[in-house]
């Protein structure tokens, strides 16, 4: 086969992976979208446990009440199907590595997405019930708590992506040892350092307050020692 009929041959398979991971996003949507406004009560559930009676969230925009239950359904589409996607990604990748790239490839592909939503259940069940209580018994007397529910949306975005990276942190330490760029030894050492990194890390990705920062930067530190010990499992010779 020529190199012009091995591109063409590439760029098909690209689009077949494409087109049944579009097609299979679209189908979890539609089935999903019924329910769309229920879904976004369930991801809201964390503030509204946490309101005083009678408060409740509000609409500033014409088209937010629709759009942002929208949102939250195709989010959880995505979520639903990324398995399926990365099957396809994976399908189309996996001829051309060897056969010790396979080995590795697909298990730390499926330990990062279920850290990924380990981290996004973390937040979930544990950091906003707490931040969100804290929020909340912090306002000034006279003052309602009434979120938009276009910025709750983001602000749970962006705090869903940042618990799920950090969950990512063992993925990436057993990634640097095994490509020999670092030792456990040396990560061991370092530790100090990565600790200090991770409360200033918390300091920027999550609200002013000191237990979500903290709340962040812990999870960070334990899940960087968990990923010595995994990757000191996994053959490191240098581990100690």
């Amino acid at each position: 086969m020529s190199t012009s009929e091995n591109f063409i041959a590439h760029l098909v398979e690209l689009r077949k992976r494409v087109l049944n991971s579009t097609i299979a996003l679209l189908l979890v949507f539609i089935c999903l979208f019924p329910w769309a406004a229920d879904l976004y009560t369930l991801l809201a559930q964390p503030l509204l446990s946490k309101l005083p009676k009678g408060g409740q969230m509000i609409a500033t925009d014409v088209t937010t009440p629709f759009m942002v239950p929208l949102k939250v359904a195709l989010m959880a589409a995505f979520l639903i199907s990324l398995p399926y996607i990365l099957y396809q990604i994976w399908r189309f990748v996996a001829p051309g590595l060897y056969a010790h790239e396979k080995r590795w490839v697909f298990p730390l592909v499926s330990a990062s997405f279920l850290l990924f939503l380990g981290g996004m259940a973390f937040a979930y069940f544990v950091v906003f019930p707490v931040v969100f209580g804290f929020i909340t018994s912090s306002a000034p007397v006279g003052v309602a708590v009434m979120t938009d529910i276009d910025k709750y949306l983001s602000f749970v975005l962006s705090m869903f992506v940042a618990f799920g990276v950090t969950f990512q942190v063992p993925i990436a330490v057993v990634v640097l040892v095994k490509m020999k760029l670092v030792t456990t030894a040396k990560l061991r050492e370092v530790r100090p350092y990565v600790i200090v990194g991770a409360f200033i890390i918390g300091a920027i990705f999550t609200p002013p307050d000191v237990v979500s920062q903290f709340m962040l930067a812990m999870p960070l530190w334990l899940l960087y020692e968990a990923g010595i010990v995994v990757a000191g499992w996994t053959g490191d010779s240098r581990a100690v």
